[in-house]
């Protein structure tokens, strides 16, 4: 079995018990010298706590221990995208609208080959980064080589 074929029936397996517990899978990666299986899930509609990795771990776990694709010992890590998730698909445009985000371009846009702002309106292939209160700029996202969010500190406020 081709570390191809391994990653493919692993992913087959994972789909169906993390969509028994709502959750997607975001990212799978095997590394066979080392013998790690990375399994990176998502919510649509919410954040991935701790419980939801520890749960969907256990679960996971459960069925490649029945279903026995890998031939040899591994480690499974469960982990979720993280505050500075990469952003793939239009879709994750849409979710995060009014998050900030990073885009690195493959082409640049406007004279930019890097550009920071908060996500806008999408449509039609492209993305709406609003740069300041009087700038935004429209991106098509076949010249975004790597986007993620920006972690953003939330200041609390005090009790009086």
């Amino acid at each position: 079995m081709t570390e191809h074929d391994i990653i493919a029936r692993v992913r087959e397996l994972s789909q169906p018990v993390l969509a028994e517990l709502g959750l997607e899978l975001f990212d799978l990666e095997y590394q066979p010298r080392s013998g790690l299986l990375r399994v990176v899930i998502d919510r649509p509609a919410a954040a991935v706590s701790i419980d939801d990795c520890a749960l969907a771990s256990e679960r996971l776990s459960e069925r490649l221990d029945a279903a026995d694709p890998i031939p040899y010992s591994y480690q499974l890590e469960m982990s979720s995208p993280g505050l500075d998730r990469p952003l793939r698909r239009e879709d994750d445009y849409r979710r995060f609208r009014g998050r900030l985000a990073h885009l690195v371009l493959a082409q640049p846009v406007d004279g930019r080959n890097d550009v920071t702002g908060r996500i806008g309106e999408g449509r039609h292939g492209m993305v709406q980064l609003l740069l300041s209160d009087a700038e935004s700029l429209w991106v098509p996202l076949s010249a975004v080589r790597k986007a993620a969010l920006v972690p953003e500190i939330v200041k609390g406020k005090k009790k009086k």
